[in-house]
């Protein structure tokens, strides 16, 4: 017995050194640079400077305000979606559900640069929209995340509990309410999660179209362009605890709703 747990534990040792090497290093290195000077002096003269600076506050608020109506569009399209699928009297479930999360195994070059040949058709000039190309670009990379945890966490319900509402004389829209979509908020957090936090920072999209939205992911990689390792550290730092307060808040709320 002794021998298997050492064995077990012996198969973790692969993905620690990884882990170590690649995701906690490398966040040191970002808290270190972002709350040290060009000296090397610990200093908060960055983080002050963040959010006394208009450009850079101006910034963080429109990346909010950008990741919200993303999550926002895509939870409003993926929740029937996946609620079709899960619920639908379908015999092949998985199979439907792989011509909505397909985009995800294609090259992501290939689907970016397909995007952006039917806007330009549509609309000409891809910089005379640059907020709503944002916002489209945003929805077409993030929403086959949104569909798949919700889809996991709807083909998980009991359907008796929606049939023991409609016997009580629930309707619908009651059934809704107060039956589906408390049970469905686990999958709500997680597909919210994956799609918020992202949408923040991901400029790779709106470089790809030519778009001149600028995002907490932009500002990032300007820094790092100009070699300004402090500030674009800082930045990065400031999202990585906006990342772990959210997710933190995500799990006490899903843990309280289980109970």
């Amino acid at each position: 017995m002794k021998n298997a747990i050492f064995n077990r534990k012996q198969l973790a040792v692969p993905y620690m050194l990884f882990l170590l090497l690649f995701v906690i290093l490398p966040l040191l290195v970002v808290v270190y640079y972002g709350f040290t000077d060009a000296e090397g002096h610990i200093s908060l003269a960055n983080f002050i400077g963040f959010f006394a600076n208009p450009r850079t506050l101006g910034t963080l608020i429109y990346s909010l305000v950008i990741a919200v109506i993303v999550t926002i569009i895509c939870l409003c399209m993926a929740y029937p979606v996946a609620l079709i699928l899960a619920k639908g009297a379908y015999a092949r479930k998985h199979a439907f559900l792989m011509v909505f999360v397909l985009p995800m195994w294609i090259n992501f070059t290939l689907r970016i640069t397909a995007l952006k040949e039917i806007l330009t058709l549509i609309e000409g000039n891809l910089a005379l929209y640059p907020f709503i190309n944002t916002i489209i670009c945003m929805v077409y990379d993030f929403l086959p995340f949104m569909i798949m945890p919700l889809f996991n966490s709807l083909t998980k319900l009991d359907n008796s509990m929606l049939e023991a509402g409609a016997d009580l004389g629930a309707n619908r829209a009651q059934i809704f309410i107060h039956i589906l979509l408390p049970l469905s908020i686990p999958g709500i957090i997680s597909g919210v999660t994956m799609v918020f936090l992202p949408a923040m920072t991901n400029y790779v999209v709106l470089d790809m179209v030519y778009n001149s939205t600028y995002i907490m992911g932009s500002l990032i990689g300007s820094y790092f362009s100009s070699y300004d390792w402090n500030n674009g550290s800082l930045i990065s730092a400031i999202l990585l605890m906006m990342i772990g307060m959210f997710t933190i808040l995500a799990d006490r709320f899903t843990k309280e709703k289980e109970a």
